[in-house]
């Protein structure tokens, strides 16, 4: 799954348009899903090959402990320990990271409404085959079933295709704010987008 997830990182191409090294994202971004919340973890299959996948928490706050007292620490001891491959690419995405979160003038998500969160990446090659919609149709029902009152996740108006879908299943656009974190990556500025959604909007 992490090879997907790699493999899809940048707006459904490969994670290598802004990082050096596939396993380095991996660690930081997808470790606390497969390690900590596997049962929240959905993946489809399409003709035999892995086509899609959707990762969840619900518990936000709990997961940025874990991130903070495990993930983090030993991803930096990873790359004091050269691991990995930082080259100009990460830096620089790095930099346009921590500058997107300072100029984003905005109020973080009301973890009280809305404590779960969910990520989901689709291959460019299956998409058209309602995957999408699957897999957050059986994870949202596995939110409610575990009395998660409220699910957000994040994404931006470049993926069009996937903000129709998050809208037609009873998501509403929280807030969104004009990012830097592109910049110079894709063909025009971009919309960071935090959406969210109830049991009883669905």
């Amino acid at each position: 799954m992490w090879d997907l997830a790699a493999d899809t990182a940048f707006f459904g191409d490969p994670v290598e348009a802004f990082l050096d090294d596939r396993t380095l994202f991996c660690a930081a971004f997808v470790a606390y899903y497969t390690d900590h919340e596997p049962d929240r973890l959905w993946v489809a299959e399409l003709d035999g090959i892995l086509a899609g996948y959707l990762t969840g928490c619900g518990d936000s706050r709990h997961q940025t402990q874990i991130y903070r007292s495990r993930i983090l620490p030993a991803v930096l001891w990873g790359v004091l320990r050269r691991r990995y491959r930082v080259g100009l690419k990460t830096l620089r995405f790095a930099l346009r990271m921590a500058r997107d979160e300072l100029e984003r003038g905005r109020p973080d998500v009301s973890l009280d409404r809305y404590p779960g969160h969910l990520h989901i990446n689709v291959r460019a090659s299956a998409r058209g085959n309602g995957i999408g919609r699957a897999l957050l149709e059986r994870s949202l029902a596995q939110f409610w079933s575990t009395s998660v009152p409220g699910v957000h996740l994040s994404t931006t108006d470049y993926n069009v295709a996937a903000c129709h879908l998050y809208e037609s299943m009873g998501f509403r656009l929280l807030y969104a704010w004009s990012s830097r974190l592109w910049r110079g990556l894709v063909d025009r500025p971009v919309e960071r987008r935090i959406y969210g959604i109830h049991p009883t909007w669905t």
